[in-house]
C-alpha cells in the first residue's frame, strides 16, 4: 500500500490531505444545497473560494491540538523519574 504515490504523498502530508479531504467534501455540499439558489458565476467561485480557505481554517484550528500534544510529551520525556 505504501508502494502508491498519493498514499506516500498523504501520509508525509497530513494536514494538505485533510485540507484537501475537507475542502472536497465542503465544496461538494455548497454545491448541492446551492444548485436552485440561481447564483452568478462569481457568486459561485467567491463561495467556492471562501469555503476551501474556511477548511484550510478548520484544519489549522485542529492542528493547534496536535502540537500542544506534543509538547506535553516533549516536557514529559525530559523529566527524569528519580
Amino acid at each position: 500500500m505504501n508502494n502508491n504515490p498519493i498514499v506516500k504523498w498523504a501520509s508525509l502530508h497530513p494536514r494538505l490531505t485533510a485540507w484537501l479531504v475537507l475542502s472536497i467534501g465542503m465544496v461538494g455540499m455548497l454545491m448541492y444545497f446551492g444548485r436552485d439558489v440561481g447564483l452568478t458565476a462569481f457568486n459561485w467561485f467567491s463561495l467556492i473560494v471562501a469555503t476551501v480557505l474556511t477548511a484550510g481554517l478548520c484544519i489549522w484550528i485542529i492542528s493547534w491540538e496536535d502540537e500542544e500534544d506534543l509538547a506535553q510529551e516533549e516536557t514529559s520525556s525530559e523529566v527524569d523519574p528519580v
